[in-house]
């Protein structure tokens, strides 16, 4: 790609920052590293709404992206998904509108999409792959935000047929890693428990875990995520979109979670499980064949134990400036 703009929104979050980290890091001449002649922009919510079409093509105006990488989304946790259904439908739907039709009229030669697992019916033989998106309805805690990521890939056929568009799409299974959101009240797993394992580190409190630690999950590390989000920009051009995740065989239970984190941490209280409160869904598994089979069996992910490590000395390091819930900071 020579003389190439990369625009990446949702840059200051989970997955923008992995990608930014990544850029930054690879060696030169390393199959995921910066190349001569690229460009590579990582905007935030505060640099435009794309809620908003004038300001997105105001964006698109002063980037002239060539490509884009589309990480910005309203999310939120499971309450908020369930309480404003209506509002994570519209406002996404509205986001991601701009961004596909700002890419077409200003002939950014790619476009690729982050969609989530969620957008998978709820009722549905496992694993999970590339062809069961729209077998069914997505289960009703976030029916809003899941139509409207399944929309994405919808429109990027849509603009494929109609007018030879290069949209694509990629679903992460869970992501992890450093800028993840760590909020107690409104994060995932794995940022929530390192939270909660440091605050009872320093005030010598109790480190409690909801359920019995026996549900399994695949997790990805955010820098990971970033190679595969490289790679597909770079040699990945079908409209088809790609489950990017570990392995089913690289499944973890909430309790192997739970231990690295203590181990990480170097918490050394009273460490339980709160077998009264709810697991949640036993496994979720997904297939990852599809990305291994493209990619090529040379890529490896990063061991689980090594990734948590990183990601909670990065939180330790960061706690004042970490989305926490004390400072709320948009992605």
């Amino acid at each position: 790609m020579s003389s190439s703009v990369i625009l990446v929104t949702g840059g200051s979050g989970l997955v923008g920052q992995g990608i930014k980290h990544i850029i930054e890091t690879e060696p030169e001449g390393s199959r995921f590293g910066k190349r001569p002649g690229e460009q590579w922009i990582f905007i935030g919510s505060s640099e435009a709404d794309l809620r908003d079409a004038a300001q997105t093509q105001a964006l698109y105006d002063k980037y002239k992206p060539t490509h884009v990488i589309h990480l910005a989304a309203l999310v939120g946790g499971l309450f908020k998904n369930m309480k404003y259904k209506l509002t994570f439908l519209r406002e996404n739907i509205l986001i991601n509108d701009n961004i596909l039709h700002a890419s077409y009229k200003n002939q950014s030669q790619k476009l690729i999409s982050c969609l989530s697992t969620c957008v998978f019916p709820d009722k549905v033989e496992y694993p999970l792959d590339e062809t069961k998106i729209h077998l069914g309805p997505p289960h009703e805690s976030n029916f809003g935000y899941a139509h409207a990521k399944r929309m994405v890939d919808v429109q990027n056929r849509a603009y494929k047929d109609e007018f030879g568009c290069n949209f694509t799409s990629a679903i992460p299974t869970n992501v992890f890693g450093p800028y993840d959101n760590f909020d107690l009240e409104d994060s995932h797993v794995i940022p929530g428990l390192i939270h909660k394992c440091y605050l009872a580190k320093k005030n010598g409190t109790p480190f409690v875990v909801a359920g019995t630690g026996k549900p399994l999950r695949q997790f990805i590390y955010s820098h990971d995520l970033a190679k595969c989000f490289i790679w597909m920009l770079r040699e990945y051009d079908s409209v088809e979109p790609i489950i990017f995740s570990v392995g089913e065989d690289e499944e973890v239970t909430i309790k192997e979670v739970a231990d690295a984190i203590v181990k990480a941490i170097g918490f050394e209280g009273n460490y339980t499980f709160d077998t009264t409160k709810a697991d949640g869904q036993f496994r979720k598994p997904a297939s990852n064949k599809r990305l291994v089979d493209l990619i090529g069996p040379d890529f490896k992910f990063t061991p689980f134990e090594k990734a948590l490590d990183d990601t909670v000395k990065w939180f330790v390091a960061n706690y004042d400036t970490a989305r926490t819930g004390k400072n709320k900071k948009a992605a």
